[in-house]
């Protein structure tokens, strides 16, 4: 199976954080409602019913479901499966035998998944248990082939990870990922810095709370793994960590980003990431042409990626507005 990597797991396990087998593994046994806190709507495409006991066990921060990368009956693997809400919505999309991969190392929680499918089974007259297959194994070790996945994806896993687990978690999605495939992922950030002894506290990282980056960390982490195009669908208010409840000086602020990261070729001048920033031409020529592929119409919003804002931007002109990040990208845009 192409160049997977050979995983060992009680070496693995030595470095892995004990913590947060124990968080989920309890939160598979008893479904905890308030252990996450998704910030995004449930979504609910048509003749798709989910199990109640699925959206109890929705363990995320965001959504990584979007059908407009959905298309052509993609292969898809989702890494921590949860209760298998979205391992079933990503079904939805490809109702193949094995079409959706789900990846777990919490035993609990891969049974747990397996029995909430064979709910949804019952539940959705279109849903076959076929179309999912579930494998234990590690975000860092990942059990699949090279180069064979459309969409992979991973709701509030990675924010848990040291950097360098991180790095190696972003590096294996990379390595699965066909060309020009798509990685969605959504986590929490914070744009504050954070006090060691929350950092360094096993059960509040495995809680998705104390691993938090900064944005522009975790952007750059994504395309320092080689993701040549990254864009940022959504950014909302997530938790507080506050001094009477936690060991920090100061009232701490987290974020719920979701993210597209593309296997485009890397650029020659750096990475495309989309934060939502727009340009305007009001100049009185019916386009302005930068002559490096952009084309702003009249009075006509375009959105471009932070390095071609910033290119524009750079040309001192009177007639162009570049906005700032709106933290909101849904494509159509030119890098």
């Amino acid at each position: 199976m192409g160049a997977i990597q050979e995983f060992n797991f009680t070496n693995f396990m030595s470095n892995y954080l004990d913590a947060t087998v124990d968080v989920y593994r309890d939160a598979a046994l008893k479904p905890d409602v308030g252990l996450c806190c998704t910030t995004t709507p449930i979504w609910q495409f048509p003749g798709l019913k989910i199990p109640k006991i699925m959206q109890e066990m929705n363990y995320g921060c965001g959504s990584t479901v979007h059908f407009a990368d959905l298309v052509n009956n993609p292969n898809v693997l989702y890494v921590g499966v949860g209760g298998g809400m979205e391992v079933l919505q990503f079904s939805y999309f490809s109702r193949k035998e094995n079409g959706v991969i789900g990846v777990d190392i919490v035993d609990e929680m891969i049974k747990a998944c397996e029995d909430n499918l064979e709910i949804a089974e019952k539940e959705n007259d279109w849903f076959k248990k076929e179309f999912v297959s579930i494998r234990k194994g590690s975000a860092l070790a990942l059990p699949i082939e090279d180069s064979s996945i459309d969409v992979a994806a991973q709701n509030c896993l990675f924010n848990i990870f040291t950097k360098d687990d991180l790095a190696l978690a972003l590096k294996e999605m990379y390595r699965v990922l066909k060309p020009h495939g798509r990685l969605v992922l959504s986590d929490p950030v914070t744009e504050q810095p954070m006090p060691k002894s929350l950092r360094n506290d096993d059960r509040l990282r495995a809680l998705c709370l104390s691993g938090s980056l900064s944005l522009k960390e975790y952007l750059q982490m994504i395309t320092d793994a080689g993701f040549g195009t990254v864009e940022i669908r959504a950014k909302r208010p997530y938790r507080v960590l506050d001094p009477g409840h936690y060991y920090t000086p100061e009232m701490i602020f987290l974020e719920s980003v979701e993210v597209c990261a593309i296997k485009d070729p890397m650029p020659v001048d750096g990475p495309c990431v989309f934060t939502g920033k727009a340009a305007i031409y009001f100049g009185s020529e019916e386009y302005f042409d930068d002559q490096k592929g952009h084309v702003l119409m009249q009075n006509q919003p375009l959105s471009v990626c932070d390095k071609t804002a910033g290119a524009i931007k750079d040309l001192g002109r009177s007639d162009i507005y570049i906005s700032e990040s709106t933290y909101f990208y849904d494509g159509g845009g030119c890098c």
